[in-house]
């Protein structure tokens, strides 16, 4: 069986040297940086040749820079005949343009992205919580889609909730909520009906379901500004809701996210560490961070043994 061999850029450098303690070996020795000029610059200073690679890195912000450190490792991993090249991509950036709507004129960035990594000699992709499940089809290459679920869930059942329901923030999360109200012990579930006028501000309109006295659990994949969340949980309180606690995979956080969370009657946001929080976040009371190393680092081990993925989330 070839040696398998973790490397990292600098996208996620704690959440890296996670996976790597949870898999008993440590990070691949590569030199990840800049030229003078700003262009990456990669050396990698082992043999890999034969190996069984795997590039932790997301394409968060900066995700030019992130996505551009991944695609030049490859080639360099590739270049030093490398025997299979797994890229472990926890958050998948360029995602959220995965189709045109009404013929409008722009691009496909998924699909983009998918070709670049395929062309460049990726021979697979591991990620978490695609933000459409369909962009696995954009790859010419395996696609392995884990799931953050069963670490939210977890935290979940640990949060004493009193009569929880699970709301989902959009019509386009309702599976999502759906799948979370079942495991947790096949819940009731709400969802919110809101308009949209421009990206990233949302207006809530409507909640669908009976909020009152109960402990809600808002589910989405990402935040981002998270003007959604906190314009759900304020109207989940004025329904009155008891507690609000907001879960999402993906801590975005863009843009005035800081003063939308501090300001929020959110009483806990929950999200994972597939990309690095600002230290303001981090600051926030209310803000809080699962790891999913031990979730990547078993579905690392699985592939490196050709074992099954999808074991891994039978209930």
């Amino acid at each position: 069986m070839p040696d398998m061999k973790l490397f990292a850029g600098n996208a996620i450098p704690e959440l890296a040297q996670r996976i790597a303690n949870r898999l008993y070996t440590s990070l691949g020795d590569a030199a990840v940086g800049r030229f003078s000029d700003g262009e990456v610059s990669v050396q990698i200073n082992e043999n890999v040749r034969g190996g069984d690679i795997f590039i932790i890195q997301s394409t968060c912000a900066p995700t030019n820079d992130n996505l551009m450190e991944l695609v030049v490792m490859v080639d360099a991993l590739r270049r030093a005949s490398a025997g299979r090249i797994t890229a472990v991509i926890p958050y998948f950036g360029y995602a959220r343009q995965d189709r045109r709507v009404r013929s409008a004129r722009v691009p496909i960035t998924a699909k983009v992205v998918a070709d670049f990594l395929s062309s460049v000699g990726v021979d697979r992709v591991l990620t978490v919580d695609l933000h459409a499940e369909q962009i696995q089809g954009f790859f010419d290459v395996p696609v392995d889609n884990v799931f953050g679920s069963p670490i939210l869930l977890e935290d979940m059942l640990q949060q004493n909730l009193e009569n929880p329901i699970v709301v989902s923030p959009d019509i386009g999360g309702v599976v999502r909520a759906r799948a979370i109200a079942k495991l947790l012990n096949d819940t009731d579930m709400a969802i919110i009906d809101k308009r949209r006028p421009r990206a990233n501000v949302s207006q809530v309109m409507h909640i669908i379901g009976d909020v009152a006295g109960r402990d809600c659990v808002l589910v989405d994949d990402m935040i981002d500004t998270g003007g959604t969340l906190c314009k759900a949980a304020e109207a989940l309180k004025e329904r009155g809701a008891k507690r609000v606690f907001a879960y999402a995979t993906h801590p975005i956080f863009s843009g005035n996210a800081y003063e939308n969370i501090k300001n929020s009657v959110i009483d806990e946001v929950i999200v994972c560490d597939t990309i690095p929080l600002a230290e303001n976040i981090r600051s926030l009371p209310n803000v809080r961070t699962l790891t999913l190393s031990g979730m990547l680092a078993e579905a690392i081990r699985r592939i490196s043994n050709e074992e099954s993925i999808s074991a891994m989330f039978e209930h």
